[in-house]
């Protein structure tokens, strides 16, 4: 399928629940120039189910479109609120005159079946090829695949794709982002700026530390020198207040931190690590459900993120430097 995140040889090969998530168009956005003065849009949704008890359809099944300023830095212009799987809408009109670029937004916790955008006749449009330059890989869990944002550009991998301007990958895979080693073959393949592992808050201090040194070795095999992020679960905003909580993520990121000291230790290069307690701020405002960030909480985590990352791409940048 068109805009499934895994290609279709990962079918028998991940596990069924991974592979059932990958038609999620989490991600993923289409690139237009155009001066229209209205654009419009039509899309039809792989299911039914719109939305989510605690993540409303705007997010779980809606586009949402960003055009650059003058300035050309990306910001938001209009979002969709579905009603039906097969959806026709009017995104903006009366859209002051001028040739601008736009990025739209598929949705998160649905599959796209198909995509058509419109503009009035006589307009100009022109829809832009992929961009170049290596992408962001983010593999996770539900938060890095959306939820509980209220529209697909608020999370956290997408505002980081705009403050870079870079590609984004998005592989989140809600309940189910553990560290495989199947889906470390399928990020070997990919020519990555940098990979992010965000995957603690589905696993326990066991498997955290049963998995990470061999996906990062895994990653490293293929890729020896691209940057790799090792994150630690963000805390659950109720967690002050529920001992049994905060026991957990304390044994979580004690885990992570000694694989990551280990892998220093070692030699591995080009290895990052970012710690979870800031993640979603400290006033216990920062999720809609404890546990997943509401929009708040993705500015939150881009926050924390953005340092580290651009750390990274500069090493990419001085590594590219020399090369010339």
């Amino acid at each position: 399928r068109w805009y499934d995140r895994l290609p279709s040889k990962a079918e028998g090969v991940v596990t069924d629940a991974v592979w059932n998530l990958s038609h999620h168009s989490a991600g993923m956005m289409v690139r237009f120039q155009t001066d229209a003065s209205s654009i419009h849009a039509r899309w039809e949704l792989l299911s039914g189910n719109l939305a989510l008890p605690h993540m409303p359809a705007s997010g779980v099944s809606g586009l949402d479109l960003y055009a650059r300023d003058e300035r050309g830095d990306w910001r938001w212009a209009a979002a969709t609120r579905p009603t039906q799987q097969s959806m026709e809408v009017k995104l903006l009109q009366g859209i002051k005159p001028g040739l601008r670029e736009y990025a739209l937004y598929l949705p998160l916790y649905n599959g796209t079946e198909s995509l058509a955008i419109g503009v009035p006749d006589g307009a100009a449009f022109k829809g832009l090829p992929p961009r170049k330059i290596d992408p962001i890989v983010f593999y996770g869990t539900s938060i890095t695949h959306g939820a509980c944002a209220s529209r697909p550009g608020m999370t956290h991998p997408a505002i980081l794709g705009r403050r870079f301007d870079r590609p984004v990958i998005n592989l989140g895979f809600s309940g189910n982002g553990r560290m495989h080693a199947e889906v470390g073959d399928l990020l070997k393949e990919l020519n990555s700026a940098v990979i992010v592992i965000d995957c603690l808050p589905n696993m326990n201090a066991e498997s955290v530390s049963k998995r990470t040194i061999p996906l990062v070795k895994q990653l490293r095999s293929a890729q020896p020198n691209t940057p790799i992020i090792l994150v630690e679960d963000r805390r659950f905003t109720n967690a002050w207040l529920i001992p049994e909580k905060a026991t957990f993520h304390d044994a979580n990121h004690a885990a992570l931190r000694r694989a990551y000291t280990d892998l220093k230790v070692s030699g591995v290069p080009n290895l990052f690590y970012i710690s979870g307690d800031d993640l979603l701020g400290h006033d216990a405002e920062g999720a809609t459900d404890a546990s997943h960030p509401n929009d708040l909480g993705f500015m939150r985590q881009a926050d924390v993120f953005e340092p580290i990352l651009r750390e990274a791409l500069r090493l990419i940048d001085a590594n590219h430097d020399r090369k010339k």
